[in-house]
């Protein structure tokens, strides 16, 4: 299950009324990031795919496919306010170790990432990664 911080719950109406959308929020983990995996967020306006597990919480709908969830299972997308400006950020249980920008991380028996030649930094950002 992935839930939504009250926090998230409102900035996600405030940008679905902006975009004039009764979207759900799609939720996704792929390949890549500083930490060997990073997490995607997008408003999708259709249907859930085959196989997508669908959660609904306080009125707004998440997708999110079997792979993704296998990853982030017990996960809760927050949103959060920085020097820079907000954003949504996902705080996961299952992850082992996580980018400092906090959209990259490594799960349990993922290689990549950090001090195994993945290289750190996330988007050329060098927002920092573990312990460097």
């Amino acid at each position: 299950m992935i839930t939504l911080t009250e926090r998230a719950v409102v900035e996600l109406r405030d940008l679905m009324k902006q975009e004039q959308t009764e979207a759900a929020l799609r939720v996704w983990v792929a390949g890549g990031g500083c930490s060997g995996l990073s997490y995607g967020m997008a408003l999708d306006d259709g249907s859930p795919e085959e196989g997508d597990s669908v959660f609904e919480q306080d009125g707004i709908r998440l997708f999110i496919d079997p792979l993704s969830l296998s990853y982030m299972s017990g996960s809760s997308v927050d949103y959060v306010e920085e020097a820079l400006g907000g954003g949504f950020k996902i705080e996961n249980p299952n992850a082992t170790s996580s980018c400092g920008c906090g959209s990259s991380f490594k799960a349990e028996g993922e290689g990549g990432g950090c001090g195994s030649g993945g290289g750190c930094g996330c988007g050329g950002g060098g927002c920092g990664c573990g312990g460097h």
